[in-house]
């Protein structure tokens, strides 16, 4: 295999170019910067390479920062295998990537992974077993599955699992480097949902063509947690995983079904397809039952986002300005996109219900106006009083079809920021 070399340069192209950012001499290649948004340019100039169909290349210059090394990455990365990006730069740089590589190749193997392939105690197996022999005796963990989980009241995951003859599953690990009784810093969450049918608000065949990709969630908190351990991670974090698929048959809940969660909250399915929702409140309460200070959640959770910020953008919600605030200085620290959208107290009250606490949705098309605020105000619901919380809404993880910054697939957007928010 060939390698091309890679030089990025402040120069303007030859006249014969004319305005082309990207220009080649033999196996050499030029991204021109043009000194406009340098890390879109360069992830942009990385598509239009890999689509000359180069499959190798080894970056070269003074000019290669660690964060334009990571958006050539990302741009150059495929779903398919049979890529490879050299890094240039000192051994501290070049270890750097090396981490962020691996972490953000789990995540987009198991974003990628089949549904066939990837089922929910699978996805909870997989994510536990990388973690585990990331951080050795550090990491402990457990998976409750099927019917044990409504022994422990975790009646969300049960529901939306119940229709498929996978059972549904709920991994809990702890990544303890400190004493026994150390308190716990931070808990993440994750939605782990390996296929979504809809349920009976079922999707149409478009759109559930893409719904292996709505575990990104669960698959980003991972990733950004094994991450941040091999950077040197010194607190105590624990780990959801809500893993089920939400399929249709005699055992699958239905619409007009009431559930009573843990915390005594009782709502009332009026959407089969607003379940990552109903998933992520077990996940939420458990991580606030482990006293976390600081609670991150991660989902691919509404269409809604999606349309409020585009996919190159992770949309945030928090009650605590000071921790929005937060997550954008970490994810422009490690050149990811993140956008707040509106959370206030009565969004939690969005959508009533005649005959329960609270519906999971509205009973109108893509849950209605405000729809990815309204979710977020239902997961409130189930959040310690006590603890800061920050929900993403991960409507950058995955791209049906190739763009000029991403292949098909999983992106790994997001992974980053977690990374950076588990270090602060």
């Amino acid at each position: 295999m060939q390698v091309m070399t890679v030089i990025l340069t402040q120069s303007a192209p030859a006249p014969h170019w004319g305005k082309a950012d990207v220009t080649f001499e033999g196996q050499t290649s030029f991204i021109h910067l043009n000194g406009n948004a340098p890390l879109r340019q360069v992830q942009m100039a990385a598509r239009k390479i890999r689509n000359q169909g180069i499959n190798q290349v080894q970056l070269e210059g003074e000019l290669w920062t660690i964060d334009l090394q990571w958006v050539f990455a990302q741009g150059f990365a495929t779903a398919k295998p049979g890529y490879e990006v050299l890094w240039c730069g000192d051994e501290k740089q070049q270890q750097t990537l090396a981490h962020r590589l691996e972490a953000a190749n789990f995540a987009r193997k198991l974003t990628n992974d089949t549904p066939e392939d990837l089922s929910p105690v699978s996805l909870a197996t997989q994510a536990a077993n990388w973690l585990k022999a990331i951080g050795g005796d550090k990491v402990s963990f457990n998976i409750i599955e099927g019917q044990a989980l409504l022994e422990k009241k975790w009646v969300g995951i049960h529901a939306v699992g119940r229709g498929s003859e996978r059972p549904p599953a709920l991994l809990e690990l702890d990544f303890n480097p400190l004493s026994a009784d150390a308190p716990v810093d931070t808990a993440l969450v994750g939605k782990g949902i390996t296929f979504d049918s809809g349920g009976y608000s079922l999707k149409s065949s478009v759109g559930m063509l893409t719904m292996k990709c709505d575990m990104g969630g669960a698959a980003t908190v991972t990733a950004a947690l094994g991450l941040a351990i091999k950077s040197g991670l010194n607190k105590r974090v624990k780990l959801y995983l809500c893993c089920a698929e939400n399929l249709v048959s005699g055992h699958a809940f239905k619409l007009g079904d009431i559930l009573t969660y843990k915390n005594g909250t009782t709502v009332e399915i009026v959407n089969t397809d607003a379940e990552g929702r109903l998933v992520l409140a077990d996940g939420l309460q458990a991580a606030s039952e482990s006293g976390a200070k600081f609670i991150i959640d991660a989902a691919t959770l509404t269409g809604a986002a999606v349309m409020a910020v585009s996919n190159e953008y992770n949309a945030i919600f928090s009650p605590q300005t000071e921790t929005i605030k937060m997550a954008q200085q970490c994810a422009a620290a490690v050149g990811e996109n993140v956008w707040p959208l509106p959370l206030d107290p009565w969004h939690r009250d969005a959508c009533p219900s005649a005959y329960a606490d609270t519906a999971n949705s509205r009973p109108v098309k893509g849950g209605g106006a405000g729809g990815a605020s309204n979710a977020a105000g239902f997961l409130w619901r189930f959040v310690s009083p006590d603890a800061n919380w920050l929900h993403i809404d991960l409507a950058a993880a995955f791209e049906s079809s190739a763009t000029g910054l991403w292949g098909a697939g999983a992106t790994a957007h997001g992974v980053l920021t977690v990374a950076e928010l588990l270090k602060r």
